[in-house]
C-alpha cells in the first residue's frame, strides 16, 4: 500500500507544476441544486450542452427564447424577463445589469456569466463569407486517458488496446455559424482495424447555421431534438427532480448540434426552424442512420436497441450499425402574449421489426413493431408569478400519455410547483424523454410537488415530494407498485463561506424473496458540506451517509476534502481526497468528480477504500491550454475490482488523462 501512496504523491507533487481545467460555473450549480441531481439519464447531454456554451457563450442582447432555454437553470419566466427587460431598457451594456431583474437570484445571474455575454448589436443581414472565414475561431481539443492497471478483457477479450482518446475540431463565429468533427475511441476498441478501418470507432460530424433570414436553425449533419415536454421527441437534455424545480417544469423547443462521444442516440440529416410571421415558428427534421441492436435468434428481427456504444468484443463489434432507422417529423409553434401551443409529429420506420423478448412480463408492452409514429399537443401560459406548461401525446400504440405542471410565485422568493403525469402502460415513443420516476415515458401516473423558498439574503431551501403509480409490473415487481421520494435541501452562502445539507428518503415497491408480494426498498441518504472560496483559495468538505432497507441493512458513509488553488491563467488546479466505508453496492455513495472539458464522471463507490485525484490546468499562451488529471482508488476489502471484462486483478487503480488544447 504504502508504495501506492508514495506513487501518488510523487504524480501530486510533479503535476501542481502542469497544467489541467475546470469549469468555474460549477460551484454555482452545485448551489441550486442541479449538478447533484442524478435522476436525468440525460444529464451528460446536458453537461455536455453548458460545455459548450461556455466556450461559445450566448450574445445576451440578441438572443432568442430558444437560445435561452438552452440554459436548464433558468425558468420559463426567468427567459421572459431577461427578453422584456432588453425590449423595454434596449440592450445590456454589461451583465451587471441583470441584477436590475428581480426574479434572477445571486446564483443565476453569476451562471449566466459564464454562458452569456453583453455584445454590440450586429450589422443587420447574414454576416458575408469572407467575414466568416477571416474572424471565425477554431478550437482543436485532444485528450488521452492511460490506465496503469490490466483488465481481464486487455489481456483476452477486447479487440483494442486499453487507451481512451478523442480529437474534436470546432469552428464558430459568433451565434451564426458552427462546424465540427469529433473523433473518439474507448478503451479496448480497435483502432484502424477491423470495421475501424476508418480509425476511430466513432465520429461525429454537424454543421449549424442561425439567424439566416426567417431561418431560425438549421442543422446538417448529427444532430438533436426536443419539442414541448419531450412525450413525443427529445434527445436533446433532459431533466431530473431538482432541476424541475429549478427551472419550474419549464418545458422548449430546441435544435443543436451533436457535439458530444457519446454513440447513441443522435439524430443524422437535416433539421431546420423557420420564422414564418410573427409569433409563428415551423420546424421540420429528416434522419437516417445506422444503430446497433441486439437481434433475435432468427437474426431478421431486433430484442433490443443497444445505446452504449461500446464495440471491444467480437460480440459487441458484430451488433455495430446492424439495423438502421427512417425518421421524419416537424413541430408548429405558436406564441401570442404569454400563451404558447405546439404541435409534433414523427414518423419513424425500422429495416427490421422491433419484436423484444416478452417472456418476462414486464416487457410485454414495451414498444415493438417495424413502422412507429406519434403526435402531441404542447401548451402553456407565462405570466408574472403564475405559469403553465403541459404536453398531451398519443400513436400508433393507441394509447396516451400527458404530463402538466403549474408554478405559481406566492412572494419574490416563494414559488410553489405541482406536475402530474400519466403515462399508460400501452403508450411508446422510440425517442421520448421527459419527466419520470421509472426511466421511462410509459407505465407511470403520478404527483410532483415542490417548493422553492428564499427565507433571507444568501439562503435558499428547496424541497419536494413525489408520489408515483405503475399499473403494470416493472422489473424487480412482479404486480402493480408504488414508489414514493422526499426531498429537503438548504443552503447558505455568507460571504466567503458556502454551507448546504440535504436528505433524501426514497421508497419503492420491490418483490420480497418468495415473489408472493411487494416490500418496500427504503434508501436513506443524507449530505453535508462546507465550503470557502476566497477567489485563489477554495476549500471544500463535504460528508455523506447512505442507508438501506432491503432484504437486511445496508450503512455506508464518505467523508471527502478539496483543495484547489487559483492563479489565474497561470494555474488552476485542485485536489481531492475522500475515503468511504460502505456494507454493501446497497448502501454505495455516489461524488460527483471534475473532469476533463467536455468529460462528465459521476463514479459509485462501495466497500472500503479511498479515493485520490489531482486535476490542474495551465494556458502557455491565449491559444494553447494544457491539462492532466491523476485519478487514484485504493480498496482495502478485496484484491480484486470489477467484474468480467472489466476485471482487473489488484486492490488498487490509477488512471492518467492529458488534454491538449488548441485555440485559433
Amino acid at each position: 500500500m504504502w508504495k501506492c501512496v508514495i506513487t501518488i504523491c510523487f504524480l501530486l507533487l510533479s503535476i501542481q507544476y502542469t497544467w489541467a481545467q475546470k469549469h468555474e460555473w460549477e460551484q454555482y450549480l452545485y448551489q441550486i441544486g442541479v449538478l447533484e441531481d442524478l435522476e436525468s439519464t440525460t444529464w451528460e447531454t446536458s453537461f455536455n450542452l453548458l460545455c459548450d456554451l461556455e466556450e461559445n457563450p450566448i450574445n445576451i442582447n440578441t438572443a432568442t427564447r430558444e437560445q435561452l432555454e438552452q440554459l436548464p437553470f433558468l425558468t420559463a419566466q426567468d427567459v421572459e424577463d431577461i427578453s422584456e427587460y432588453i425590449y423595454r431598457y434596449g440592450p445590456m451594456r454589461s451583465l451587471g445589469e441583470l441584477a436590475m431583474i428581480s426574479n434572477l437570484d445571486y446564483f443565476k445571474r453569476k451562471l449566466l456569466f459564464y454562458f452569456t455575454y453583453a455584445g454590440k448589436e450586429p450589422e443587420k443581414g447574414f454576416p458575408k463569407i469572407k467575414n466568416i472565414l477571416k474572424y471565425g475561431k477554431h478550437d482543436i481539443i485532444g485528450t488521452f486517458k492511460v490506465p496503469f492497471y490490466t483488465r481481464k478483457g486487455d489481456e483476452k477479450g477486447y479487440m483494442g488496446y486499453q487507451y481512451k482518446h478523442s480529437i474534436r475540431y470546432d469552428f464558430t463565429y459568433g451565434d451564426y455559424v458552427r462546424f465540427g468533427l469529433i473523433g473518439s475511441q474507448d478503451a479496448g476498441e480497435p483502432f484502424f482495424a477491423g470495421k475501424n478501418n476508418l480509425g476511430y470507432d466513432f465520429y461525429s460530424f454537424y454543421f449549424v447555421i442561425k439567424k439566416l433570414g426567417n431561418i431560425k436553425t438549421l442543422a446538417l449533419g448529427r444532430y438533436r431534438l426536443r419539442f414541448g415536454m419531450g412525450l413525443v421527441i427529445n434527445n436533446n437534455f433532459g431533466f431530473g427532480k431538482l432541476s424541475t424545480l429549478t427551472t419550474l417544469g419549464r418545458g422548449g423547443s430546441n435544435i443543436r448540434a451533436h457535439s458530444s462521444r457519446s454513440d447513441g442516440n443522435y439524430l443524422q440529416g437535416a433539421a431546420a426552424t423557420v420564422n414564418v410571421t410573427k409569433g409563428l415558428d415551423v420546424s421540420g427534421f429528416v434522419s437516417y442512420r445506422k444503430f446497433d441492436a441486439t437481434l433475435n435468434d432468427d437474426d431478421n428481427t431486433i430484442a433490443t436497441i443497444i445505446t452504449s456504444g461500446y464495440h471491444r468484443t467480437e460480440t459487441e463489434i458484430a451488433k455495430k450499425h446492424n439495423s438502421a432507422h427512417f425518421l421524419a417529423g416537424g413541430n408548429v409553434d405558436y406564441r401570442f402574449k404569454g400563451f404558447h401551443v405546439g404541435l409534433t409529429g414523427v414518423y419513424v420506420t425500422l429495416d427490421k421489426e422491433l419484436r423484444p423478448k416478452t417472456e418476462a412480463i414486464y416487457r410485454k408492452h414495451y414498444a415493438h413493431g417495424r413502422i412507429f409514429y406519434n403526435i402531441g399537443v404542447n401548451y402553456g401560459y407565462t405570466g408574472p408569478r403564475l405559469s403553465v406548461s403541459g404536453e398531451t401525446a398519443t400513436g400508433g400504440c393507441n394509447a396516451i400519455a400527458t404530463i402538466n405542471s403549474l408554478s405559481y410565485s406566492l412572494t419574490d422568493n416563494l414559488a410553489l410547483m405541482a406536475l402530474q403525469r400519466f403515462y399508460s402502460y400501452r403508450y411508446y415513443s422510440l425517442f421520448a424523454e421527459s419527466f419520470s420516476e421509472g426511466g421511462a415515458v410509459q407505465n407511470e401516473s403520478g404527483i410532483y410537488i415542490g417548493a422553492n423558498w428564499k427565507p433571507m439574503p444568501g439562503m435558499n431551501i428547496m424541497a419536494y415530494t413525489d408520489f408515483a403509480y405503475f399499473a403494470w409490473p416493472k422489473y424487480q415487481a412482479s404486480g402493480s407498485s408504488r414508489s414514493f421520494d422526499n426531498m429537503l435541501q438548504a443552503a447558505y452562502i455568507r460571504g466567503k463561506w458556502n454551507f448546504s445539507a440535504r436528505y433524501r428518503l426514497k421508497m419503492r415497491e420491490r418483490d420480497n424473496d418468495d415473489k408472493t408480494g411487494l416490500d418496500f426498498k427504503n434508501e436513506h441518504r443524507g449530505r453535508l458540506s462546507v465550503a470557502y472560496n476566497s477567489g485563489m483559495l477554495g476549500m471544500k468538505t463535504q460528508a455523506d451517509v447512505a442507508y438501506t432497507q432491503y432484504k437486511g441493512d445496508s450503512f455506508g458513509w464518505m467523508i471527502g476534502q478539496n483543495v484547489s488553488l487559483d492563479l489565474n491563467k497561470l494555474l488552476n488546479t485542485s485536489v481531492m481526497i475522500g475515503y468511504f466505508d460502505t456494507d454493501d453496492y446497497y448502501s454505495r455513495i455516489y461524488s460527483y468528480e471534475k473532469g476533463m472539458l467536455y468529460s462528465f464522471s459521476v463514479p459509485s463507490y462501495f466497500g472500503n477504500g479511498v479515493r485520490l485525484a489531482v486535476f490542474a490546468s495551465s494556458n502557455f499562451s491565449d491559444k494553447i491550454t494544457i491539462s492532466a488529471k491523476v485519478g487514484f482508488t485504493k480498496y482495502f476489502d478485496r484484491d480484486k475490482i470489477g467484474s468480467g471484462y472489466q476485471e482487473v486483478n489488484g486492490s488498487s487503480i490509477t488512471d492518467l488523462e492529458l488534454q491538449m488544447r488548441l485555440r485559433i
